[in-house]
């Protein structure tokens, strides 16, 4: 393929469509690669109310709604594509696809988010996809008058614990520390809700059951004891690890998996930008996703423009 875009964008959530938006409408000939559907994060969360000028939003609404917005600037989205082999050091970027397509840039912004973090604990293979979830709006339709258990303290975790009242008889929060990562409003939420309760300074140490999850292993960090707590399943809401692996010794990554950039979103590499939960920073939210993703569009228009 002979075809030279001006940006190409690797990842298709809440930063790669707000750059693509950005790009497009700066009249850039944008390009968006995306591994998996378009969207991103944002179509697994069930509700978005903190969002500026929206009341509340579904987040695969949110998700076609800068899709649409995109596509209307001139955008080119393709998803779902398997990326073999990046070539960013060149003046002219390029990937090559596992089909053997080859695309050209002559800027690069890297979105590719990240995956939910597991536990790493003896039985999570085996027990993923029966009765081990991270997504609440995937898979709380599922737990209908079920027992759960959700692992993590911070908003994700508080949030879906209250959304998945709405479908399980009961819900337990484990975390192991005495208090909540979380704002005060999702702590005060989770704690006046009748089915659900709390251990506190505590972790999962195992997964157990027969075909499908029916218990899990927790142990008291204080005082050592160990536990078995009957579960018909696990949502596990401890952060997600950015999707870096493929970029290993192409970019410069910190000791956390994450690119490293400036206040422009410039990586070590000349016209590589990066964007999202991929990057180094504090907060990961919609916002500052779509944030970094406005700010990477607006610098690769300004190197295609200077060249700086």
């Amino acid at each position: 393929m002979d075809k030279i875009f001006d940006v190409m964008i690797l990842g298709a959530g809440a930063a790669g469509l707000s750059a693509g938006i950005y790009a497009s409408r700066g009249k850039l000939d944008t390009l968006i690669l995306s591994e998996g559907v378009t969207g991103g994060q944002m179509v697994l969360t069930n509700e978005i109310a903190n969002y500026p000028g929206v009341e509340t939003i579904k987040g695969y609404e949110l998700s076609a709604i800068m899709k649409r917005q995109a596509r209307s600037f001139g955008c080119t989205m393709k998803a779902n594509v398997k990326i073999l082999k990046y070539s960013l050091n060149e003046e002219v970027k390029s990937v090559e696809l596992e089909d053997g397509r080859v695309f050209r840039a002559k800027t690069v912004i890297l979105a590719p988010g990240g995956k939910p973090r597991s536990l790493n604990i003896p039985g999570e293979r085996a027990y993923e996809g029966r009765g081990i979830s991270y997504c609440a709006t995937c898979d709380a339709d599922f737990f209908r008058d079920k027992r759960l258990v959700v692992v993590g303290g911070g908003n994700s975790a508080l949030e879906e614990a209250v959304t998945l009242t709405h479908f399980a008889s009961q819900v337990t929060i484990v975390h192991q520390f005495d208090h909540f990562q979380a704002f005060a409003h999702a702590v005060e939420e989770a704690q006046k809700n009748p089915k659900i309760s709390f251990i506190m300074e505590s972790e999962l140490r195992a997964y157990m059951g027969g075909e499908q999850l029916e218990k899990v292993k927790i142990e008291n960090l204080r005082t050592g004891e160990m536990q078995e707590h009957e579960t018909d399943g696990v949502f596990v809401f401890i952060g997600y690890q950015p999707n870096t692996e493929a970029f290993n010794g192409l970019v410069e990554i910190n000791e956390r998996g994450e690119f490293v950039v400036d206040q422009a979103m410039k990586t070590n590499i000349p016209g590589v930008f990066a964007a999202g939960d991929c990057i180094a920073k504090r907060y990961r939210q919609v916002t500052t996703a779509v944030s970094d993703g406005t700010i990477a569009a607006l610098s690769a228009i300004e190197y295609i423009r200077t060249g700086e």
